[in-house]
C-alpha cells in the first residue's frame, strides 16, 4: 500500500507539453504539465497544466476532472454549450470528448486523470460486485455500478 502522498501544487515542477499543432484555432497557446502521483494500480494520476493564451480543439483521451487554480478557459462542448471555468470552478469531461479551449490570457488547473479500464477488467469486476451483493444479501455500492 502506497503511503498517503500530498503536494502544494504551485511546487509541482512543469515541463513544455505542446499542444497538437493541427489542434490549434488561433493563437500560439503554450502548454506545461507535471504529474506529481499515480495510483498503485496506473489508471489514475494526478497533474498540474497550465496554457498561455490562445484557441485550440482538444480530446480526452481518460476521464478528467478538472479544478481551475488560475485564469480562465472558456470551454465549447461539441453540442455548442460554452462553459466558462475560473479560479475554484470543476468540470469532468468524459474519455473521447471533444472540445475547443479558448485561453484569453493564462489558465492553470489541478486534474484528475482515470484511464479507462479495459473492457474484460470493467465486466470481471462488475460480476465480482454483483457475487459480492448476492452473498452479503446487499446491492452493490453505485461507486462500483457506475464505474462499468
Amino acid at each position: 500500500m502506497q503511503p498517503v502522498r500530498s503536494v502544494v501544487l504551485d511546487s509541482v515542477e512543469l515541463s513544455s507539453s505542446p499542444i497538437n499543432p493541427d489542434w490549434i484555432i488561433a493563437g500560439s497557446p503554450q502548454a506545461l504539465s507535471g504529474n506529481w502521483a499515480t495510483s498503485s494500480d496506473g489508471t489514475v494520476t494526478m497533474a498540474v497544466w497550465s496554457c498561455t493564451a490562445g484557441t485550440f480543439r482538444w480530446q480526452f483521451t481518460c476521464d478528467e476532472l478538472v479544478h481551475i487554480i488560475e485564469g480562465s478557459v472558456q470551454v465549447t462542448m461539441p453540442s455548442g454549450e460554452q462553459v466558462t471555468l475560473g479560479p475554484n470552478d470543476s468540470a469532468l469531461f468524459p474519455a473521447g470528448e471533444w472540445t475547443t479551449w479558448h485561453v484569453p490570457e493564462y489558465v492553470r488547473k489541478h486534474a484528475i486523470l482515470r484511464s479507462p479500464l479495459p473492457r474484460p477488467v470493467r465486466l470481471f469486476w462488475r460480476i465480482l460486485s454483483q457475487s459480492k451483493a448476492v452473498l452479503t444479501g446487499r446491492s452493490a455500492a453505485p461507486d462500483q455500478k457506475s464505474a462499468l
